[in-house]
C-alpha cells in the first residue's frame, strides 16, 4: 500500500495520537504538537518530557533476543570507550538509566544493568525497557562529552554526534552482516543487483522483528508516495533503480512498528536535537557497502508518529568517488 494511503487509514487513531501529543504527518514536515515543547523559560527534563509524553504502548516489556543484545553492546560500548575525554566511568551510564527508568516506566532499575550490558550478561534476558533506558543513557553520555570537546572538534557539534551514531551503525552492521552470512553486490547497476540488495534489507529486517528490536514489523519500501516542503515525492518501485542512475537521486520508505527504542529517540531528539537511529544506522552502512549514500531525510523529526506507524523517508545517492 503506497504510504499516502497508509497514512490516510490511520484517520481514526488522530484522537489517540493527539492525547499523547503526537501529530501524524507526512515525513519530512514539522508539524509537532505544543505538547511535545516546555514553555518558555522552562528548561526541558527528561522527567518532564516522559510527564508530558508518555508512551503506554511500551508499559508491557518484551524480551529482547541474545545476539541483538549482543551486538548492540559490542557496538556502543567501544565507540562511546574511544571518545576523546572519556574516562569510561560507568556511574554516569548506571545513574541515568536508573533515571530513566524510574521516569519513563515507573519502575525500579535492575541492579548493575548498565555492567550487564557493558559483559554481554543476558541471563534473565534484556527487556524491552531496559534496551530502551541502556540506549538512552549511553548515546546520552555520549552526546554530553562530545559537548565538552567541541573546541577541540573540527566540525559542528551536530556532525559529531551524527558520525557517532553512524560509527555505532558501521559495528553493528558488520556483526550482523557476519551472523547472517549477506552476500552484498558491489554497486547497485541492474535489477539483479537491486534484488540482492533488497534480499539482504529484507533479513536484516526479519533478524530485528525476530530478536525484538520491533515489536511488531518492519518494512523498507522503494514505492513512495510522500509530500514535503518542497513538492511530492513520487516514485514506482520499479522506477528507483533508474531514478538512481538517471536523476542522482531515488526515494525510499523505511516503515517501523513499536521500535523498541521510540521513547528515548524522541527524548533524545527533545533535549539534544539528536537521536540513536539504530536500525536506520544500520541500513544506511548496508548501503554504503554497495557504493551509496543514504539517510533519512535532513528534516526527520520522529516526535510526530504514532509509536505503530514510524516512517521515515530516505534519499538513496550514487557514492562520488575521487578520480
Amino acid at each position: 500500500m503506497r504510504l499516502s494511503r497508509r497514512l490516510a487509514a490511520l484517520g481514526g487513531a488522530m484522537a489517540a495520537v493527539g492525547a499523547l501529543g503526537a501529530g501524524l504527518r507526512e515525513p519530512g514536515s514539522q508539524a509537532v504538537s505544543p505538547r511535545d515543547m516546555t514553555m518558555p523559560g522552562q528548561e526541558k527534563t527528561l522527567a518532564g518530557l516522559a510527564r508530558a509524553r508518555p508512551f503506554p504502548d511500551y508499559q508491557a516489556w518484551w524480551s529482547m533476543g541474545p545476539q541483538l543484545s549482543t551486538f548492540l553492546s559490542e557496538a556502543i560500548v567501544p565507540e562511546w570507550l574511544a571518545l576523546a575525554g572519556n574516562p569510561g566511568n560507568l556511574e554516569p551510564v548506571r545513574r541515568s538509566t536508573r533515571e530513566y527508568i524510574e521516569a519513563v516506566y515507573r519502575r525500579a532499575a535492575r541492579a548493575s544493568l548498565a555492567d550487564a550490558f557493558v559483559s554481554r550478561r543476558w541471563t534473565p534476558p534484556l527487556q524491552s525497557g531496559e534496551l530502551d533506558a541502556l540506549s538512552y543513557a549511553f548515546f546520552r553520555s555520549a552526546f554530553e562529552i562530545l559537548a565538552r570537546q567541541r573546541e577541540r572538534a573540527n566540525r559542528p557539534l551536530e556532525v559529531e554526534r551524527r558520525l557517532f551514531t553512524q560509527r555505532v551503525g558501521r559495528r553493528f552492521f558488520d556483526r550482523l552482516a557476519d551472523h547472517l552470512h549477506l552476500a552484498l553486490p558491489s554497486r547497485l547497476d541492474d535489477d539483479a543487483s537491486f534484488a540482492r540488495l533488497k534480499g539482504a534489507i529484507d533479513r536484516v529486517l526479519q533478524f530485528l522483528r525476530e530478536q525484538g528490536y520491533v515489536r511488531t514489523h518492519a518494512a523498507f519500501r522503494f514505492d513512495v508516495r510522500a509530500t514535503r516542503k518542497n513538492g511530492d515525492v513520487v516514485q514506482p518501485a520499479g522506477a528507483f533503480l533508474e531514478r538512481l542512475t538517471r536523476q542522482g537521486t531515488a526515494y525510499a520508505v523505511y516503515e517501523m512498528g513499536h521500535p523498541v527504542i521510540l521513547p528515548s529517540a524522541v527524548y533524545l531528539f527533545e533535549l539534544v536535537g539528536e537521536a540513536q537511529h539504530h536500525s536506520s544506522r544500520t541500513i544506511e552502512e548496508l548501503f554504503a557497502r554497495v557504493g551509496c549514500e543514504a539517510r533519512e531525510v535532513a528534516d526527520f523529526d520522529p516526535r510526530g508518529y504514532p509509536p505503530d506507524l514510524v516512517v521515515e523517508l530516505w534519499e538513496i545517492r550514487r557514492r562520488v568517488t575521487a578520480g
